[in-house]
């Protein structure tokens, strides 16, 4: 029950802590997916609260819900601005050899009928820009915390594979795959006007600690 996820909750907004392996929109195979389970989230509201962003199915974390149409504009604006912060935890397969920097790799999507669709780094394709700072270094592996300026499909997903030339822990399209990917959205911060932030936390899962990075 997604109620048990909630992060956050005022009269604009709602920040839930979303499962690894759960869909924002409604998948055409009509697996479990939050546009689902949104009538867990009214809590004594009428409308159904509403995604303003997305993230990946097999990225876990903040996810933010606006509760009525006049925030989720503004709330819309925001990210589009840039004005929301934004921090992913990921271990990567392999370790970088610098200790922070930051990936500008414009992306843009491609499909076969092979292998379906993808981005890709490509010159052409739209900005995309995202900072990295290194946690904790491992033999064989590394955890790492990404901060990302733009929202672009995939993005940390092919920043890490393309421009740090390691891919995430687990990633079934741009790494090794395995049996979870090692992405989490850790924090989500948005200033609001007149009104404290909207600012959530999302608790380290399971999967990082056994993979050996328990602090984050």
């Amino acid at each position: 029950m997604l109620e048990d996820h909630v992060l956050f909750i005022d009269g604009e907004a709602i920040v839930i802590d979303k499962p690894a392996g759960l869909a924002v929109d409604r998948p055409r195979d009509n697996s479990p997916s939050v546009e689902a389970m949104l009538g867990d989230l009214t809590f004594g509201f009428q409308r159904l609260p509403m995604p303003v962003h997305r993230i990946d199915r097999d990225t876990s974390g903040c996810l933010l819900l606006s509760r009525n149409p006049k925030a989720h504009k503004r709330f819309h604006a925001a990210f589009e601005a840039g004005q929301v912060t934004k921090r992913y935890l990921a271990i990567l397969d392999g370790v970088p050899e610098e200790d922070s920097g930051l990936i500008d790799l414009p992306l843009s999507k491609i499909s076969s009928a092979e292998t379906g669709w993808r981005m890709r780094g490509d010159a052409k394709g739209k900005p995309a820009r995202t900072r990295w700072r290194m946690l904790n270094r491992g033999d064989q592996r590394a955890l790492i915390a990404f901060f990302p300026e733009t929202g672009r499909t995939h993005q940390l997903r092919v920043h890490a594979a393309e421009g740090l030339g390691i891919p995430i822990m687990g990633d079934p399209v741009y790494g090794a795959g395995g049996p979870a990917m090692m992405l989490h959205a850790v924090e989500l911060t948005m200033p609001r006007d007149g009104k404290r932030d909207v600012h959530a936390d999302a608790p380290l899962p399971q999967r990082f600690i056994d993979a050996g990075f328990g602090h984050g």
